[in-house]
C-alpha cells in the first residue's frame, strides 16, 4: 500500500535535490527511502526500479532545462538565439550539476516520444535552428553538434579543467561564434543520402 504523502512526483522532486547534493550517482532507492524516513520497499509503490526512477530524474530535468531556455530564446532568431539557448543551458549545468548529469542518460525511444517535456525540448531546439534553414538529416547532425559542445564544455568547466588565463566566458562567446559559423555554412545534405 503506498504511504500517505509520497507520490513518484514528489520521490522525482526529492531525487533531484538529492542529485544536486550528492551527485547523479549518489542517487538510489536507498538514499531517497532514507531522506523520507520509510523502508526501501515503500518507494516501489510509486517507482518500478532504480532505472524506472533515474529515467523520470532525467525526463524531470529535461524539462526543468526546457523551462530555463523556452524564455530566454522566445522572439529571437539565428545568431541571438543560439546565443541566448546556450547561455541557458550552460547556466542550468553549472547551478545544478547533480541533476544535469543525472539528465545525460539514454532514454527509452517509447518513453521520449511520449514526454511532454522531451517533445518541447525538441520543438525549441529545431525552432532555433529553423533561422539557419536546416532540415533532414542535417538537422539531426547539427543538434548532435550543439549538444556534445555545450554538455563538453559544461562538463569540462564545471570538473575545472580549463586551466590557462584566457577568461571562460569569453571562451564560450568564442564557441557559440564558432557554432553560429558552422551552422550558417552548413554541409548540405539530402534526405536519402548517406
Amino acid at each position: 500500500m503506498p504511504r500517505a504523502g509520497l507520490t513518484a512526483d514528489r520521490l522525482v522532486a526529492a531525487a533531484a535535490e538529492l542529485a544536486d547534493e550528492v551527485g547523479s550517482d549518489g542517487v538510489t532507492i536507498s538514499a531517497l527511502a532514507r531522506r523520507f524516513g520509510v523502508k526501501d520497499a515503500s518507494l516501489y509503490s510509486h517507482v518500478k526500479n532504480l532505472k524506472d526512477l533515474r529515467t523520470r530524474l532525467a525526463l524531470f530535468v529535461g524539462g526543468e532545462m526546457i523551462d530555463r531556455i523556452a524564455p530566454a530564446v522566445a522572439g529571437l532568431a539565428g545568431k541571438d538565439a543560439l546565443a541566448a539557448f546556450a547561455g541557458a543551458y550552460r547556466a542550468y549545468a553549472l547551478q545544478h550539476p547533480g541533476r544535469y548529469a543525472a539528465g545525460q542518460i539514454r532514454i527509452d525511444q517509447d518513453i521520449a516520444v511520449d514526454s511532454a517535456a522531451m517533445r518541447r525540448t525538441a520543438e525549441i531546439t529545431h525552432g532555433m535552428l529553423r533561422a539557419y534553414g536546416l532540415t533532414e538529416p542535417d538537422l539531426t547532425d547539427a543538434v548532435r553538434l550543439l549538444r556534445s559542445t555545450f554538455h563538453g564544455y559544461c562538463a569540462l568547466e564545471a570538473g575545472g579543467s580549463f586551466g590557462a588565463p584566457r577568461d571562460v566566458q569569453r571562451s564560450w562567446e568564442k564557441a557559440v561564434d564558432a557554432l553560429h559559423m558552422a551552422l550558417t555554412h552548413w554541409p548540405r545534405e539530402r534526405a536519402g543520402e548517406a
